[in-house]
């Protein structure tokens, strides 16, 4: 599904965030099978978090109309008891959910494991009897895609947390995760000036408030805090999600191109 994903975006941004019902066919077919017809695969887009709609005879981008403020964000932050998610597994989640400046909602949870290193317990100080009790992988992690819906996918070093939960999500038969997704050291790159950009770092040097490092719910909260204080440096020129999505991985060439055509729409 990553394939359509990232096709179907490209073909929105080039058509000012629709496509017609050709166009679109034209695309998802490409990796249909016999068991997923166009429609079947419109409902799988959607259950997944990618944030598209039906209207009419064409289909809609909804983060290419979307005012970045009033976009929701789903900021997560995970912890594991190991790197690689094919022989690894989360142990909790925290997660909040971000629109208008706000926190309008919280998830957070231990996820049942029988290994637990020690070198993972000192860096994060959850021990072996915060998990014996806790809900199962499938039971968390199910929930959690609930909790997503179609926000954007917010994490500091996204590709960790998106990558291991979306092997996760697959290896319970959850699908991947169609969420756009938005890396908040990228951003805090192109809009703070900061000697680092860990976590750690930038919540004390910024003041952010308490913080834990490696606890889930706590890292994601603070996330969120820097997410807002990002908000507050963009350019004019960011104006909808799917600008800031651009921007948050654009080189300084790609910045200027982007600047100069605000300016010519206007």
């Amino acid at each position: 599904m990553r394939k359509v994903y990232e096709e179907l975006t490209s073909a929105f941004r080039k058509n000012e965030g629709y496509l017609s019902a050709p166009a679109y066919e034209r695309i998802v077919q490409k990796h249909s099978t016999f068991f997923e017809d166009v429609d079947t695969l419109f409902i799988l887009l959607q259950a997944a978090g990618y944030p598209i709609v039906e209207e009419g005879n064409r289909y809609r981008l909804e983060t290419f109309f979307t005012p970045y403020s009033e976009q929701k964000y789903c900021v997560v932050d995970i912890e594991t008891n190991g790197s690689k998610p094919e022989t690894a597994q989360v142990i909790e989640v925290g997660a909040v959910m971000f629109q208008n400046g706000e926190v309008i909602g919280r998830f957070e949870s231990f996820v049942a494991c029988t290994f637990l290193p020690e070198y993972i317990s000192k860096i994060t100080g959850i021990v072996p009897e915060d998990l014996v009790d806790a809900p199962n992988q499938l039971e968390v992690l199910s929930n959690l895609r609930t909790f997503m819906d179609d926000a954007i996918f917010v994490a500091h070093n996204v590709d960790f947390d998106h990558g291991f939960l979306n092997h996760s999500f697959d290896r319970f038969g959850l699908g991947s995760i169609g969420n756009p997704k938005l890396c908040s050291i990228e951003l805090a790159r192109r809009t703070i000036e900061s000697e680092r950009y860990g976590l750690a770092y930038l919540s004390e040097t910024l003041d952010l408030g308490s913080h834990t490092q490696h606890r889930a719910f706590s890292d994601a909260l603070v996330t969120s805090k820097l997410l807002k204080l990002t908000f507050k440096n963009l350019p004019n020129y960011v104006e909808v999600a799917d600008d800031l999505l651009r921007f948050s991985t654009s080189s300084r060439k790609e910045r200027t191109l982007l600047k100069l055509d605000s300016k010519n729409k206007k």
